[in-house]
């Protein structure tokens, strides 16, 4: 049998074929998601966004020596931070992750500036990484000033030192202690010539924690440095470092403002109120090891968003692995967080997320459950 005589190809053949095996690809590409990948920021001021929230900033203010910063899904790591600078003077920098603005650069979405009056909370957790071959101290501040300004520097700062290492102290001097946020603090005051400052130093190093900001805010406003008719500029979480500082990390960050009149707050020696939350934990144990799942119920009228949950994990316990929930921490402070397609509970529903652990000596359960900053029942 006589083949057939093949046809010669055409332009629009070819064509065709090609516009074919393009759509081809792009449908591959798209079809599978992108990587996320770590962003490294060494110029002195450079910066970039977070969860599309937070802005996250090298912030090299004090020194010229090279620093740099590699910024995570949920946080940054300093990777380089070279030199030193006098342990009597200022720090070299303040690498950190913020919501609000800093020097007109406002984080996306944000409603700060806000006035203080018209907050009802400001929740917030932060999960810290330490390094031992450094000077440096774990700062978390809060800029108070009479205008809503986004630039410049506000009038007064509030420092709260969840840990330091080395011979460094806060501005001014010890003016007292004082109980915020059910922790106690020694209270500096003092002025950097440029701002007013009242820092709050705990006494032992503090790795992680939930907490409502406005509890800081509220102590300040008592001791005559900000008033209510003033406004919360920032948010800000980082490290300031007097020599080197490689490897420390903000594993996590969150912050919100809600805005709305803010409660009476529970009187002298009354328990503080639980929120609209309610955690359920169901372990299953064996001899050395555990799992647990833990479930979230949202008890409240509105919606909860990117949820991030708080515990303290008792002695002798320590996570493996985990699902459901991005965990920072493995032993002691532990915060979980939601994850793409689980990070909304919508009022009266709930999420659940587990996680696997070794223990030593008697099991016990998890305490001290804070969704989002406020205590779960």
């Amino acid at each position: 049998m006589r083949a057939s005589p093949q046809r010669p190809a055409t332009a629009r053949g070819i064509l065709g074929a090609l516009l074919l095996a393009l759509a081809t690809v792009v449908a591959l590409l798209t079809s599978a998601p992108a990587a996320q990948a770590d962003t490294l920021i060494c110029e002195q001021y450079g910066s970039t966004t977070i969860q599309g929230r937070y802005v996250v900033q090298n912030n090299r203010w004090g020194t010229s020596a090279a620093q740099c910063v590699t910024v995570t899904d949920t946080g940054f790591r300093v990777t380089q931070a070279d030199g030193g600078v006098p342990t009597n003077g200022a720090p070299k920098s303040y690498p950190s992750v913020f919501n609000g603005c800093h020097y007109t650069n406002c984080s996306p979405g944000t409603n700060l500036p806000a006035r203080l009056s018209g907050i009802a909370d400001a929740p917030s957790s932060i999960s810290y990484g330490y390094v031992g071959d450094a000077v440096y101290n774990a700062s978390y501040d809060i800029w108070l000033d009479p205008t809503p300004r986004t630039d410049g520097v506000s009038r007064t700062e509030i420092m709260i030192w969840f840990n330091k290492v080395g011979p460094i102290q806060p501005i001014g001097s010890q003016v007292g202690t004082a109980t915020v946020g059910g922790r106690g603090w020694q209270v500096w005051t003092g002025s950097n010539g440029s701002n007013d400052v009242i820092s709050f130093v705990a006494p032992s190093a503090i790795p992680g924690w939930s907490f409502d900001v406005m509890d800081f805010v509220r102590e300040t406003v008592s001791r005559g440095m900000a008033g209510n008719d003033w406004y919360l500029t920032s948010v800000q979480a980082g490290f300031e470092p007097w020599q080197n500082g490689a490897g420390l990390t903000v594993n996590s960050f969150s912050s919100a403002v809600n805005l709305g009149t803010p409660g009476p707050g529970p009187g002298p020696g009354e328990p503080v109120p639980s929120k609209a939350c309610k955690v359920t934990y169901a372990p299953h144990v064996w001899t050395g090891g555990f799992t647990a799942d833990v479930t979230i119920a949202n008890t409240g009228s509105t919606p909860v968003d990117s949820w991030s949950l708080s515990f303290t994990l008792p002695s002798g316990q320590r996570l493996t692995n985990a699902w459901n929930a991005s965990v920072t921490g493995t032993s002691g402070a532990v915060t979980a967080t939601g994850l793409a397609h689980n990070a909304r509970i919508a009022p009266g529903a709930s999420q659940t997320f587990g996680f696997q652990g070794s223990y030593s000596g008697a099991f016990a359960q998890p305490s001290g459950f804070s969704l989002n900053g406020a205590a779960c029942a």
